[in-house]
């Protein structure tokens, strides 16, 4: 079985050490394969920022996978922000702001939202839709197919309407039909596992609130994805079903009281294949 640990919205800048520290906790409990960062891994894009986030990162254990999002571009440096954005995201976590990852079990495509003339919002070209659907189209029936952005590609509140990617409905068109089985994300700071229907295949939007920061959105504690995906998993999910057909979304919640992380939700999806 693969275990992936999706983490968003970090913002380091406005971490609380108790969370960070229950979170390293629970990836050493939980030893994923990988880790997931969709993006505003800092709070302002400052180098001790990275610094920290980077340091963070090395404490999971694992090969990480990240992103940029908004806050990972300079906001009030505009000679930085327009000359060279991601210099600084760059030297912490790669300059490859598209990463992929392929193994025998996952293919986890990433891809670039942020924009530096957008200040909030992000978007997903034409061509990054393409390329995205070509590299699904390659993978494995045994591999869960999952691609990272920032921004949602689908959301369940009319007041986040506005911070939806622009171009998602192009994008889960195409990369549906593709073979896609989950598009994680994060930015709203609200987790959720949402399927998207009226596609050519059927897949699911999971979002990440904020993993360690302050900034957590009216009572919405921190909280983390985890997802499972293998043998164990599908016998697990649905007894006397086919080996490894179901991957399993856990939604890991901050208890403050006990300040641990601690699953208060599991969503048990069955990707199409054939």
């Amino acid at each position: 079985m693969s275990v992936l640990l999706h983490i968003s919205d970090t913002h380091f800048g406005t971490e609380d050490p108790r969370v960070v520290e229950a979170l390293v906790t629970l990836a050493a409990q939980q030893r994923p394969d990988m880790v997931v960062l969709s993006g505003d891994i800092t709070q302002r894009a400052r180098p001790a920022q990275f610094r920290a986030a980077k340091t963070f990162a090395d404490r999971l254990g694992a090969l990480v996978l990240a992103v940029p999002g908004n806050h990972d571009i300079a906001l009030f440096d505009l000679w930085a922000r327009f000359t060279h954005p991601y210099a600084r995201y760059a030297k912490a976590f790669g300059s490859d702001l598209e990463p992929v990852h392929a193994s025998q079990d996952l293919l986890v495509i990433g891809v670039n939202t942020t924009r530096p003339w957008r200040f909030k919002n992000g978007e997903v070209s034409a061509a990054q839709i393409d390329r995205v659907a070509a590299r699904l189209a390659g993978a494995s029936a045994q591999q869960l197919r999952v691609v990272v952005v920032h921004q949602p590609a689908a959301v369940i509140k009319a007041e986040d309407r506005a911070d939806q990617l622009r171009g998602h409905h192009a994008a889960l068109q195409a990369w549906a039909a593709a073979g896609a089985d989950l598009v994680l994300g994060g930015h709203i700071h609200l987790p959720y596992t949402l399927a998207q229907h009226g596609l050519a295949r059927r897949l699911w939007v999971v979002q990440a609130g904020t993993a360690v920061s302050s900034r957590i959105r009216l009572e919405v504690p921190n909280s983390v994805n985890i997802l499972r995906w293998g043998a164990s998993c599908g016998e697990q999910v649905r007894r006397g079903a086919d080996a490894g057909k179901d991957c399993l979304v856990e939604q890991w919640d901050y208890a403050r009281h006990e300040d641990v992380f601690v699953r208060t939700a599991a969503t048990s999806v069955a990707p199409e294949r054939g």
